[in-house]
């Protein structure tokens, strides 16, 4: 098991890049990632992009809102962004939230959910929650087909994706039609073997993982409730899932543990493992990896939701 060839030659650098945000205050890991954002210049195509606000359960939920290049009455993906809790926006997801809808084709609404330390456990889950069943109420106004919603994100979005599959089940939610899984935080366990692998020097090291449960569910919380572990769930009745894992993640075998929980509860899923990869190269749009990723994800996406 070797790194992407393209990734090994820049791993070193990548890895001694990343802030020491274990170090930091939420705020100001977050205003230190948001200053390392670069806008591409020329952002992908799509038909509209749409910024908007919706009520939740603590106030506005910012969204936003894309439209892709086509005219069909579309699938709703609503997507929460990465970011251990504590950081990312809509901005720093935006390239990948394009290329998903385009990809698919779906409407993709990306949830600025509310951000820990200063918004803990469940805050963030029932923002991403409530935009999901606004999307259900209000599909036929904004485009969309109320019968083909799925819930997706990357890390910790991952999370606030796959739980809320369980809140639309256990509170008789809206359907949902499927669930996308981008190496996502399942569990608060920093004693699995991929950590010891690779909970160093590979982009994501392990105490900032252990910083970003610290955040959103500190210690002393109840980090074993199924909705802030949904490994700990029971998760019969959930809708078919695509897994993504990286091979070089500290984050590997719990996405691969998860994929494997869901397949024992009767739940089709659909694992795409790339053994190259470390945590977040999705976003790492200059990777053909990445690429190869979003097509294989999306390609899994669009047969689930009955295109392909």
């Amino acid at each position: 098991m070797s790194l992407d060839p393209q990734l090994a030659p820049l791993i070193e650098d990548l890895d001694a890049g990343f802030p020491p945000v274990h170090t930091m205050t939420g705020a100001q890991a977050r205003a230190t990632i948001r200053s390392r954002f670069v806008p591409p210049p020329a952002p992908e195509a799509v038909a509209e992009v749409r910024n908007t606000t919706i009520p939740g359960p603590g106030g506005d939920i910012p969204i936003r809102i894309y439209v892709p290049l086509d005219d069909r009455r579309l699938p709703i993906v609503v997507y929460a962004h990465g970011g251990g809790f504590v950081f990312c926006d809509l901005d720093s997801h935006d390239g990948l939230c394009r290329n998903i809808a385009n990809r698919v084709p779906a409407l993709v609404i990306s949830v600025a959910y509310r951000l820990a330390p200063e918004n803990q456990w469940p805050d963030a889950a029932e923002d991403v929650y409530a935009v999901t069943r606004w999307a259900a109420e209000n599909a036929g106004a904004i485009g969309g087909d109320a019968n083909r919603i799925v819930v997706g994100g990357d890390s910790a979005g991952g999370n606030l994706a796959a739980v809320t599959t369980l809140m639309a089940r256990d509170r008789e939610g809206p359907p949902l039609a499927g669930q996308l899984l981008l190496y996502p935080v399942i569990a608060a366990d920093f004693d699995t073997e991929s950590y010891r692998l690779f909970g160093e020097g590979f982009y994501n090291p392990r105490p900032a993982m252990q910083w970003y449960w610290d955040q959103y569910v500190p210690a002393t919380g109840d980090r074993d409730h199924p909705y802030a572990s949904p490994l700990r769930a029971d998760l019969v009745g959930l809708p078919p899932a695509i897994v993504v894992v990286a091979g070089h993640d500290p984050l590997r075998d719990e996405g691969i543990a998860y994929a494997h929980a869901l397949e024992a509860a009767g739940v089709e899923t659909v694992r795409c493992l790339f053994e190259g990869g470390v945590h977040g190269f999705m976003t790492m749009p200059m990777l053909d990896i990445a690429h190869e990723a979003r097509r294989q994800a999306c390609v899994e996406l669009d047969r689930l939701l009955g295109h392909g």
